[in-house]
């Protein structure tokens, strides 16, 4: 089968460039390099500026933020598992008294909320002080999602990955949307090439399980089996690793912190539900409670699960069944922030694909470049004005386009 992807940059610039008539005609691709390239100033220099603010106390802003906001919790955690008090992780008063050992006593109290899988994949950070630490994570995160957007869109990949605005985001909050945008969006790329690669990046995402609810149905669906099993047998390796290394009480730990953190977080809605872009958020925000957010969170999960198998099934062209992935697992997982949607950039390009292919006109395939790249700006702003949350409006319709390429696709082959 050829590869799509090979020509998806240009792909995407005739899709920018299409039409270019008028007013009313798509954005030029000229007007809108310049566009990302003024973004790009402007969000490095608020970064800088957020940066110095944090300086004002130790490393904390003077009222309880850290330098690297969330950053901390990865650099702590790897910390104490690779220096023997791997039991404070998860001990938010030991945990918190660490954190403030070294930032200050300022800071306000952060958790630790991921399996312990991703202490084995963040050990080098352990053997980093902090500040290096903080330096080495943002860039060889940026640069594994710029690595992996280029196998997707080769001439357009470093302004994409420097200009995606929920990279800024990502950034600001120290967190991990770069890495999980590199290993869902790579191994998606790389799937018809190198299967094997492919599930290895998936099995990675272990520490993020939420994210990868989709793959086993795409791959199952899609028959690849030997991606699967590698996805399998890598997560496998992670777990038993971190068994041999941590042992079974960890683990335990970890999830009696997760029933407490689901609740605080998700479920109450006391915690930073603003930047929340999934169903069930947007759900309880409506007024809905708990019970009947989670009936609706299934129904959105049952119909992205039947899409994306349908289409994977069909054997649709790769930008339309790897969309649906990322798409379908937005509206799949109830716990989606605004830093998880750097993996959109893989939509972006997927949608110049089906542009030029003409499977969606360029006006259509731009609106809805917009939409994702802009939601993880605005929707946080847009939450604490309103007290709505905006994510599944935005991403819904976006799917809803792929989905209708995918059933026109399946109707043409069974024609045929």
């Amino acid at each position: 089968m050829p590869s799509v992807e090979a020509d998806s940059s240009i792909a995407v610039e005739r899709s920018i460039a299409a039409s270019d008539a008028g007013a009313r005609g798509p954005i030029g691709a000229d007007r809108l390099s310049a566009i990302a390239r003024c973004w790009i100033i402007v969000a490095l220099g608020y970064y800088a500026f957020d940066l110095s603010g944090q300086t004002r106390e130790g490393w904390t802003n003077g009222d309880g933020r850290p330098l690297g906001d969330d950053f901390v919790n990865y650099w702590s955690g790897a910390f104490l598992a690779w220096h023997g008090r791997v039991t404070e992780i998860f001990d938010w008063n030991a945990f918190h008294a660490f954190q403030q050992s070294f930032t200050g006593p300022s800071l306000q109290f952060y958790h630790y909320g991921y399996p312990p899988v991703l202490l084995v994949l963040t050990a080098p950070f352990a053997f980093i002080p902090y500040l290096p630490a903080l330096g080495v994570w943002l860039v060889a995160s940026w640069y594994a999602f710029y690595r992996a957007l280029k196998l997707a869109a080769p001439e357009t990949a470093l302004l994409l990955s420097l200009a995606t605005p929920a990279l800024f985001i990502n950034a600001i909050g120290g967190q991990n949307g770069a890495w999980t945008a590199a290993l869902i969006g790579g191994g998606l790329v790389l799937l018809d090439r190198r299967p094997v690669v492919a599930g290895i990046l998936f099995g990675l995402l272990i520490y993020k399980p939420h994210l990868g609810v989709l793959l086993p149905v795409a791959l199952i669906a899609g028959q690849r089996w030997r991606a699967l099993g590698a996805a399998a047998a890598t997560a496998i390796a992670l777990v038993a690793m971190s068994l041999v290394l941590f042992g079974p009480n960890l683990w335990i730990a970890y999830y009696e912190n997760l029933a407490t953190l689901k609740r605080i977080i998700l479920e109450d809605g006391t915690g930073v539900w603003h930047r929340m872009l999934s169903v069930f958020v947007f759900g309880r925000r409506l007024g809905l409670d708990v019970g009947s957010a989670y009936a609706l969170q299934i129904a959105f999960g049952a119909v992205a699960v039947f899409v994306v198998a349908r289409s994977w099934w069909n054997n649709d062209p790769p930008a339309i069944r790897n969309a649906l992935v990322i798409l379908g697992t937005c509206l799949a997982t109830p716990y989606l922030q605004d830093y998880d949607l750097v993996m959109g950039a893989f939509v972006v390009v997927w949608l110049g694909i089906a542009s030029a292919q003409a499977l969606v006109s360029p006006r259509s395939a731009q609106i809805a470049m917009a939409t994702i790249l802009l939601l993880p700006l605005v929707a946080a702003t847009i939450a604490k004005t309103t007290g709505f949350s905006i994510g599944p409006l935005l991403i819904a319709p976006v799917f809803a386009l792929f989905a209708s390429i995918s059933l026109r696709h399946a109707r043409g082959f069974a024609r045929a």
